[in-house]
């Protein structure tokens, strides 16, 4: 494709100029390979939170950013007008709470370090999933062909699936089924897009809120910006909540001073409710400890205090590398399985 968007941005421009000026951002690093880099430094909105195809993937012999096109298309430019009315704290339309849930639903599955927890989770788990799959089809085909002689009828919805099903005849007349995939880029598109279409809109309707940060005090955001928050005291907390969990808090900065906000199954704070600057002061730092690699703020006291970066030349460079890699080693996987 002569016009591939191949820089994918995985929190979005649109998002991140509420942090910038003149098309710059201040940004913290969280990983650094010296100490001699300092501390902040100003990037611009292009240059910053993307990966080169991190969303690309191949379609038959070419590659296509119809995935980045799609994102672009159905979560965040709907919601850009309804960033700007929270911004400019006009009132929202039920479809402009619609929109902004959408785009937080959106950022929490589309970062790396949500890549990274998705590989993580399917190299120890699929392999049992696809054998527990493939003889659960087997028995079914035999139990059909014993009663009836016909296959039946399945409700599979799975398009794009990246899955190769092949069958190995043997010389006594019976078969070996195998079923392969990858455990990479195009399965963790495809978990995305189920997760947007199908799951999102199976879940309850939760009450939304804004919330606006105290006198002096400004919400920073990150390169992992949504969070779902566990919250017991401040003391024990973690961020393995759900979209489903109840008393489960989800935390998306939408400005340095407006903060979308939710609690389920709990009526929230009132909408444009001001906290006061302890609970403030937490939500803080639970912003910048949720971050991955890059923290963006305009206030830059002391995030470094906050979250301490790590100086590691080999960690650095062994990350560069792996996305130096990326594109070429994904490409040649779904060739693989494409043959």
């Amino acid at each position: 494709m002569t016009n591939l968007r191949k820089d994918n941005h995985y929190v979005p421009k649109l998002y991140l100029k509420q942090w910038s000026h003149d098309g710059q951002i201040p940004t913290y690093r969280l990983l650094v390979p010296n100490e001699s880099y300092p501390l902040w430094k100003e990037q611009s909105l292009k240059g910053i939170a993307f990966q080169q195809h991190l969303y690309t993937y191949l379609a038959g012999q070419e590659e296509t950013d119809e995935f980045e096109r799609w994102l672009d298309r159905e979560f965040e430019n709907p919601a850009q007008a309804a960033i700007e009315r929270v911004i400019s704290e006009q009132r929202l339309s039920p479809d402009h709470w619609k929109r902004l849930v959408r785009f937080a639903a959106a950022q929490d599955v589309r970062t790396p370090a949500r890549l990274r927890e998705f590989l993580g989770r399917q190299r120890e788990a699929l392999p049992l999933m696809l054998e527990d799959s493939v003889e659960r089809s087997v028995l079914m085909m035999e139990r059909a062909d014993r009663n009836s002689g016909l296959l039946p009828e399945t409700n599979v919805h799975a398009d794009g699936f990246p899955l190769k099903v092949s069958i190995e005849k043997k010389l006594d007349g019976s078969g070996l089924i195998k079923a392969e995939t990858i455990v990479g880029r195009r399965l963790w598109l495809w978990n995305i897009r189920h997760l947007l279409t199908n799951t999102l809109s199976r879940l309850p309707k939760h009450r939304w809120t804004v919330l606006h940060a105290p006198q002096g005090i400004s919400w920073p955001t990150s390169d992992n910006p949504l969070i779902r928050l566990n919250f017991h005291d401040a003391k024990n907390y973690d961020f393995g909540g759900g979209w489903g969990v109840e008393n489960g808090e989800i935390l998306l900065p939408l400005s340095p001073k407006h903060l979308l906000y939710t609690c389920i199954g709990k009526r929230p704070w009132h909408r444009g409710k001001r906290l006061d600057e302890g609970t403030a002061q937490l939500m803080r730092k639970i912003i910048i400890e949720h971050a991955d690699r890059y923290v963006f703020s305009r206030d830059q006291s002391d995030i470094h205090l906050i979250r301490p970066r790590t100086v590691c030349s080999e960690t650095f460079k062994r990350e560069r590398d792996a996305w130096k890699n990326w594109r070429s080693e994904q490409c040649q996987a779904e060739t693989e399985l494409q043959h």
